[in-house]
């Protein structure tokens, strides 16, 4: 009975072994971290995948990439175009084939040789190259008959624009490039062409112009064919007024646009529909958008079919030529801005018949969805907001605190709409607007009745790939870690933002600190990268930054230093650092130094007083040279360390000079060394110094002792920050042995802290201002740079961190913290190379269940808190194995599914 029982066990772990190695194959191709993408415009993109490999040691030993015009023939090995072997781990590799040429489709895969040598290959994943050169479009710019005119910028509706047009031949296939200073749609046969919302992104206009690549193949038809493109103001026709002078952009002028529709016949000729003088322009019902403040619709202006072939469009005019607004036309590679999610009425209250109350349950960026059925000429106001009055009417002042509207025809945050009197229920949502709100008031002229599922909310924002998850057993850290991602996501509108509503600018400092928890919850590299290429367009010769980017004008005066527009040289570190990827790193390598070469001209002891300082603490302000120098240490160690990594020896010998020259003056400065206290001993002021490696060995300890105490004793266990101070102290006391101490500050309930938002107010995203709702006059209730506690419970909770030495996760440290007050963590981060997860639960006072996830391809070295150790460990599968304990007290692990049991 004991053989035939073993047999079976054998048999069935051979089995199992079998078909995990069937399993085995290279998944999750990538060109230019986008999946089959269209309209690449780099000569030298990068291709990247992961392993699929569930088996324990999994490792890529050698990979081949074959790239070609022919998916058959890649499919079948053979690369006509790339043949490239290497005896290498790398998940991540740049194209070196032949030249890649304008308006081809690439199909590309990969093998791999898995633990075993045994070739594993992946499906066939395709790129497309687009325009690639200047010199390789065919249309026209072309704008209505209003543009250049001295009324031109006092023209609100949007217009429209069609063309009809026969094909001669068969159609192979049919690409639009469609590129516009402004904001667009496009139809062609009266569909709407794509998914996105507002593009192409915000940049600086008369620079650099983004232009949008969609296959339209399946849209032609036999016959004629109509394209209409309708445009809107976007952020380059800006008429509404603030204090940022929106309205005063150089590159102001009415929307315009070039776009070329190339078809390819199935004989292989090619024909091109551009824009020119032949293109038929009118007025729209958008009778008036800004995406700063609303949007205004006019339904009773409606045409049908006006993007459809044969309509009369015998009174509508030709359009004009216009300018290119640069001479620098680039392909938009990045995730989208979508309408993300729907988001239902939560609470719903009729006030009467003219008068109603919508509530999300949420605060969101994005629009409001009306469908109302009413007598034409009926005007409906819909009113956003995240406050409501006592009086159940919506609240804006907090929003509204920067607009200086010059008349009451542009109300904030309020759009318009105007019925036709259709028989049937009309519907609207603005196409080139978003706001943040969480309540809207709809009032009407007429009486209309609305119920509850008149209105739908859309949560609208870049549409980036989730790549983390945090659960707890305490409910509030895990509304926090929600509201923070939310508020990520609500900032994300092609740049990184610091409200959605009240201000929509690309505030530098909000960015860079909210870098780390951005990529560990989401994929947002190609965000990242177009940011940092408006950053280029913004720079001044001299190095020059300012402190909103992308910018009409405004910022360069004050606020310029590091800790806010250090974002030059700290997000592309943490790509590099993230994602394993140095090539935004080299590209902005000149940048960088050029930046730190301005602020060291501006401070020549060493301490940097440009800043913008410790935005909005709680009670303690820390002085702004303190923090300013602290950041230009930071900045100057990232310029060191890349030179490093570029293998520039000069460069890497003055910065790392100039940072222990930083580091010195600023000891000599801030630090008492008989008490062992920096300043005045806030928690911002200890907790930065030692989160940046500014402390001098010998009394880092006492440093450490001190900071802990000045949080128990003077501040009760609570914040006493500003923005600067909360991205650096949860950090500097979990990392130096006083976790437990970080999560009770992190989990409190009370103010002054994150959890009194979620408690008292119910909130479902993060503040601006430590006070209640409406106590700051201007506070937002949906800002992002509080959140990098997100990011703590990744490192801490999970003890997820990142090797610098081997970035991008290929090598990486599991740091748990078994904090008091939690009984379990739930933390998984999908890396580059695939999933890791720290999950930990309590399973009596002594011991700890502790699963662990290393993904193929990649190792991993685990840490343990003072006082546990590791009792025993097996895979997943119930086998046993044996960690191999390191010379520093580490364990190493290499791929694989562990289950653990840690005792105290």
């Amino acid at each position: 009975m004991y053989k035939k029982t073993n047999f079976f066990i054998i048999f069935f772990a051979f089995a199992c072994s079998l078909f995990a190695q069937a399993q085995v194959q290279p998944v999750k191709l990538r060109c230019e971290y986008l999946v089959n993408p269209l309209g690449i415009d780099v000569y030298n993109p990068r291709l990247s995948w992961q392993l699929q490999d569930e088996r324990y040691g999994a490792v890529q030993q050698a990979y081949r990439i074959i790239v070609g015009t022919n998916s058959s023939d890649v499919s079948a090995g053979n690369g006509t175009v790339w043949d490239k072997s290497a005896q290498s781990d790398d998940m991540l590799v740049t194209y070196s084939g032949k030249p890649l040429t304008p308006f081809t489709k690439y199909f590309w895969r990969v093998e791999i040789k898995d633990k075993d040598n045994i070739v594993k290959t992946s499906e066939v994943a395709s790129f497309e190259t687009g325009i690639m050169d200047m010199s390789n479009w065919k249309g026209y710019w072309i704008s209505d008959e209003h543009a250049g005119n001295n009324d031109a910028l006092r023209i609100k509706p949007a217009p429209y624009f069609r063309k009809e047009f026969q094909p001669a031949k068969a159609i192979k296939s049919a690409r639009a490039y469609i590129a516009v200073a402004g904001l667009y749609e496009l139809y062609i046969n009266g569909k709407r062409i794509g998914d996105h919302r507002l593009d192409p992104m915000y940049t600086h206009f008369d620079r650099r112009n983004l232009y949008v690549t969609y296959d339209v193949t399946q849209e032609l038809q036999t016959g004629k064919n109509a394209i209409g493109v309708l445009l809107g103001n976007g952020w380059y026709n800006l008429q509404s007024i603030a204090v940022w002078f929106f309205d005063r952009a150089p590159w102001r002028e009415r929307p315009a646009f070039c776009m070329d529709l190339r078809i390819t016949y199935d004989d292989g000729s090619v024909e091109t529909i551009r824009s020119e003088r032949d293109w038929k322009t009118n007025l729209s019902p958008i009778i008036f958008n800004s995406i700063y403040t609303a949007e205004h619709y006019d339904a009773r202006l409606e045409q049908p079919g006006w993007n459809t072939v044969g309509f009369d469009d015998s009174k509508w005019k030709n359009t004009v030529y216009r300018l290119a607004p640069s001479l620098n036309i680039v392909s938009q590679q990045l995730h989208p801005i979508r309408n993300v999610e729907q988001i239902p009425v939560k609470n719903f209250k009729k006030i009467s018949n003219q008068h109603y109350l919508f509530d999300l349950g949420r605060n969101i960026s994005g629009v409001s969805q009306l469908r109302v059925k009413g007598d034409a000429g009926a005007e409906i106001r819909l009113v956003h907001s995240e406050i409501l009055r006592a009086d159940d009417k919506v609240d804006i002042r907090n929003i509204a605190e920067h607009y200086r509207p010059v008349d009451d025809s542009d109300p904030f945050a309020t759009d318009i709409f105007i019925l036709s009197g259709k028989d049937e229920e009309e519907e609207f949502m603005p196409r080139f607007n978003y706001k943040g709100f969480q309540y809207v008031e709809v009032t009407s002229d007429k009486p209309i009745e609305l119920t509850a599922n008149s209105l739908t909310g859309w949560f609208m924002h870049s549409d980036l790939p989730p790549v983390g998850h945090v659960e707890t057993s305490n409910p509030t850290i895990n509304k926090i870690w929600f509201a923070a991602n939310s508020s990520y996501l609500a900032n994300m509108f092609g740049y990184p933002t610091d409200c959605p509503h009240r201000e929509k600018n690309g505030w530098t400092g909000d960015a860079n600190y909210a870098v780390d928890l951005g990529l560990f919850n989401f994929d947002g590299v190609t965000v990242y990268e177009k940011w940092m290429a408006d950053h280029q367009d913004e720079q001044q010769p001299n190095g020059l930054l300012p402190n909103i980017i992308p910018t009409s004008g405004w910022g360069l005066d004050w606020a310029t230093g590091p800790d806010w527009t250090g974002s030059v040289a700290i997000v592309p570190w943490a790509v590099y650092e993230f994602y394993g990827d140095s090539r935004l790193l080299e590209n902005m390598y000149d940048n960088i130094k050029r930046y730190v070469e301005r602020v060291a001209d501006l401070s020549p002891d060493g301490l940097c007083n440009l800043g913008l300082g410790d935005w909005v603490p709680v009670k303690a302000q820390t002085p702004q040279k303190y923090t300013t120098t602290v950041y230009y240490y930071r900045v100057v160690s990232i310029l060191a360390k890349a030179a490093k990594l570029f293998e520039k020896t000069e460069d890497y010998v003055k910065y790392s000079a100039l940072a222990e020259k930083i580091k010195s003056a600023f000891n000599k400065e801030y630090l008492n060394r008989e008490t062992a206290i920096y300043g005045s001993g806030y928690q911002t002021e200890m907790s930065a110094a030692l989160l940046w490696g500014l402390v001098p060995d010998e009394l880092h300890e006492k440093i450490v002792a001190n900071l802990a105490k000045r949080v128990v004793e003077i501040d009760s266990s609570h914040l006493n920050v500003g923005l600067l101070g909360s991205k650096a102290i949860f950090h500097a006391l979990s990392e130096n042995g006083y976790a437990d101490l970080a999560y009770t500050v992190a989990a409190q309930e009370t103010y002054p802290s994150l959890g009194h938002w979620i408690v008292k107010d119910k909130a479902t995203t993060l503040y601006e201002a430590w006070s209640a709702i409406g106590e700051a006059r201007e506070s937002s209730l949906n800002h992002i740079m509080f959140g990098e506690v997100n990011a703590w419970f990744y490192k801490a909770l999970g003890g997820i961190r990142i090797n610098p030495e081997q970035p991008g996760f290929k090598q990486f440290s599991l740091r748990p913290h078994f904090v008091k007050g939690l009984n379990f963590a739930n933390v998984s981060y999908d890396s580059p190379r695939g999933k890791i997860v720290s999950h930990w639960e309590r399973k009596n006072k002594k011991t700890i269940r502790y699963h662990v996830i290393v993904p193929p391809n990649c190792s991993a070295s685990l840490s343990l808190p003072e006082g546990y150790k590791l009792k025993k460990t097996q895979l997943d599968s119930g086998e046993k194995v044996d960690l191999q304990l390191l010379e520093n007290g580490e364990y190493r692990l290499v791929a694989g599914n562990y289950r653990m049991e840690i005792d105290k």
